[in-house]
């Protein structure tokens, strides 16, 4: 990788042609002057890209491989899931891994967690032997927790202990395949894949014993014939060809057929025949689930746990057309447990980066149908985004509302029902905007510009039409459901802190509004409060729909720049001379797709939203909002190899007998803290399925899972 030279000319022009892009990320500001309570390093964006244009300028960089590691590392520095840009060497040829995955867990439930190797733990907990596990204390001579901290910070979660917590190998990424972060990024999972440790680790144990072990490399490009760094730069960096936009580039795209599986003898489902049924290995039969795991219901066969349901929710992740049976599988669920007289609800969101927007509002209308979600959004308020406001607006209006399946209307498809039509969305107050310019603002916060204050208009029937999901409560789903399944003190939300997007959408419904407490798991081992939500709290922005067929990247709504330039092309076609002549001179001219070409398949993206909580004056983004758990529980032992452990641990500390937090309380009641760990025959199958399981990792060259607001991991 290091022999790949480095054309400092194309990598200037490189840096320049990201930056129209980077004017749409709301956060900049933020992030350089961060508020009280964000706990991530502030960074300067457009300062760090300033002194990558003068390294490359001054000759400073020996090669490309450094030069894109600065670049990509000024992205992933800001800690935000939806602001990405993968450069093709970094993140395209190889992704680095080490064979052995590690958990951290407390064994006693109380004490602080230690690091240890996860095979080690899967011995004690079958009782293969009578080997008692030891804690790791040094990895290559440094101490374990520290190195394993700073392995954290590559990461790209917002919180540390959600960062510390995504290094190690966790259950619920693992039942999301490859489409979650694999065996954690110790492993090679998620962004440790990019993270290159040497040829070889070293473990030393508490107990004075030690181990080396090689590292490796998954190669993803074919290097036949390729034998100098010269030409893997002109085959697999800067190709001479041009990508063309969204719309045209995403129609290669893979689609998957999804299914659900039930033993719910009542419910009406939908099997799949392209899509393998996986049960994930650690989790229990389940009462019925989408059969990729994104969404699942389970019942605790045990007397003490009988009146609990819980709503397994890792992924909001939709399969275009298929949408629905995520939908359906919610749906169903909670009709049943509630008609089977469950009277508690576990919902556990680990592992969640995102998904569909109406998803995450669907679910909360199940549990909550009195209740309007707030759901305040903003973009940032810049000359592009107005420009393209203006010009929207003003020649959608002759036809709104129109008929998205009208033959001739391909360019309205682009912009159907986006946020540059004034007319789309609500206001604050819930009325419709009258004018681009009130939707537009702009509004001064923190040093920068934003447009007014925004919510979707989920009675609208063209509202995000190429979803295929009509929210719970409204349009043809008013009235459902009749009843209030659960009451607020009767349901608990768990989180390993990876939350991110449309699942801090869902989260902030309904803990703001709907009162609902929150258990964070595990963390750092240090004492004290962690944050429920650590992914990127950003909320995105609109689906658009193409009537001859889903348009894969109209359906992402944190805003690729293959998208935006597609937008803007649009715009350059619906107008007559005078106004091209005009835009010419305007920033709308400043985009093009050579960046497209420079990094990993539509890598390149700009959170275009920020979510704002509601009566929130100071409008600061809620990804800078500090919001502790009611609850920190530790992991323990069990808890790696039985997600039930997990749940019954929440059970007992919010409706039991005793409590397992180590900071706060997830009930008004004070109770004992009283947890420890022993060893449970299981089964060889079990343990043939978790010894398997940590071969998972992510490949996103098969990242066929897409949705409107997926945080890559």
């Amino acid at each position: 990788m290091q022999s790949v030279p480095l054309n400092a000319t194309s990598a200037l022009m490189l840096v320049e042609e990201i930056k129209p892009y980077l004017t749409w990320q709301t956060t900049t500001s933020y992030l350089k002057n961060p508020p009280a309570g964000y706990l991530e390093p502030a960074i300067n964006i457009w300062g760090e890209i300033a002194a990558i244009e003068i390294k490359l300028m001054n000759g400073s960089y020996v090669n490309e491989y450094w030069f894109e590691w600065d670049l990509y590392r000024v992205f992933q520095r800001a800690h935000d899931g939806h602001f990405r840009f993968l450069p093709s060497l970094i993140a395209g040829l190889f992704h680095f891994a080490r064979p052995v995955p590690l958990v951290s867990v407390s064994l006693d439930g109380k004490s602080l967690p230690k690091p240890y190797v996860y095979a080690d733990i899967l011995l004690q907990s079958y009782q293969l032997t009578a080997f008692t596990p030891s804690p790791i204390t040094l990895i290559d001579g440094q101490d374990a927790v520290a190195y394993l901290e700073n392995l954290s910070t590559y990461g790209s979660l917002q919180d540390p202990d959600a960062l510390y917590n995504n290094v190690f190998y966790e259950l619920a990424q693992i039942s999301l395949g490859n489409t979650g972060t694999g065996a954690g990024s110790f492993a090679g999972g998620g962004r440790g894949a990019y993270f290159y440790a040497g040829q070889n680790t070293t473990l030393t144990f508490a107990n004075g014993s030690s181990t080396t072990f090689d590292n490796f490399a998954r190669v993803y490009a074919n290097f036949k014939n390729v034998t100098t760094g010269q030409q893997v730069y002109n085959i697999y960096l800067d190709p001479p060809v041009t990508v063309t936009t969204s719309s045209a580039s995403s129609s290669s795209a893979t689609t998957s057929s999804l299914g659900v599986t039930s033993s719910i003898s009542s419910a009406s489902t939908t099997t799949s025949t392209t899509v393998a049924s996986t049960p994930a290995p650690g989790y229990p039969d389940p009462v019925i689930r989408q059969v990729n795991n994104q969404i699942g219901g389970y019942y605790i066969d045990s007397l003490a746990y009988q009146d609990v349901a819980i709503l397994s929710i890792p992924s909001f992740v939709g399969y275009f057309a298929q949408e629905a049976s995520f939908q359906a599988v919610a749906n169903q669920f909670l009709a049943s447990a509630y008609a089977a007289g469950k009277k508690k609800l576990i919902i556990d969101v680990s592992a969640n980066a995102g998904g569909t927007i109406l998803q995450g509002y669907s679910i909360f209308k199940s549990l909550f149908p009195s209740m309007d979600p707030y759901g305040g959004t903003r973009f940032r308020a810049h000359e592009t985004f107005d420009l393209i406001g203006r010009e929207v607006s003003a020649y959608a209006g002759a036809v709104y509302p129109w008929d998205i399946y009208a033959a001739n209307n391909s360019v309205l498809d682009d912009f159907a029902e986006s946020p540059f039509d004034y007319r789309a969305d609500m206001t604050e107050q819930g009325t419709q905007f009258t004018s681009w310019a009130q939707k537009y603002g702009p509004h001064t916060f923190n040093g920068d510009n934003f447009t007014s204050i925004i919510r979707w208009n989920l009675s609208d029937p063209f509202s995000l039409p190429g979803s295929g999901i009509i929210v719970d409560g409204y349009q043809n789903m008013t009235g459902y459901p009749a009843v209030q399944y659960f009451a607020a003190q009767d349901i608990v939300i768990v989180y390993d802190g990876y939350c991110a997007s449309t699942c801090t959408i869902f989260s902030e419904l309904m803990r703001q509004q709907g009162g609902v407490k929150a258990v964070a798991m595990g963390g750092r081992p240090k004492p004290g409060p962690m944050q429920a939500v650590g992914g990127v709290k950003g909320t995105n922005g609109r689906l658009s729909f193409n009537p001859g067929g889903f348009d894969m990247l109209n359906l992402l709504t944190d805003y690729p720049w293959s998208y935006i330039y597609q937008m803007i092309q649009d715009v350059f076609s619906f107008g007559n001379e005078s106004q091209v002549a005009y835009w010419e001179t305007t920033t709308l001219a400043t985009y093009s797709d050579y960046p497209f070409r420079r990094g990993v398949s539509d890598s390149g993206v700009v959170n275009s939203r920020d979510g704002i909580r509601k009566g929130d004056a100071s409008e600061t983004p809620l990804q800078f909002v500090y919001e502790p758990a009611d609850c920190r529980i530790y992991y323990t032992p069990e808890m790696t190899v039985s997600v039930t452990a997990i749940w019954k641990a929440v059970y007992d500390s919010t409706w039991g007998k005793v409590s397992h937090c180590v900071d706060g309380n997830v009930t008004v009641v004070a109770r004992k803290h009283e947890v420890g760990w022993s060893a449970v025959k299981r089964s060889e199958d079990e343990l043939a399925a978790l010894i398997e399981s940590m071969n998972v990792y992510t490949d996103i060259s098969d990242l066929t899972v897409v949705g409107d607001g997926l945080m890559l991991p």
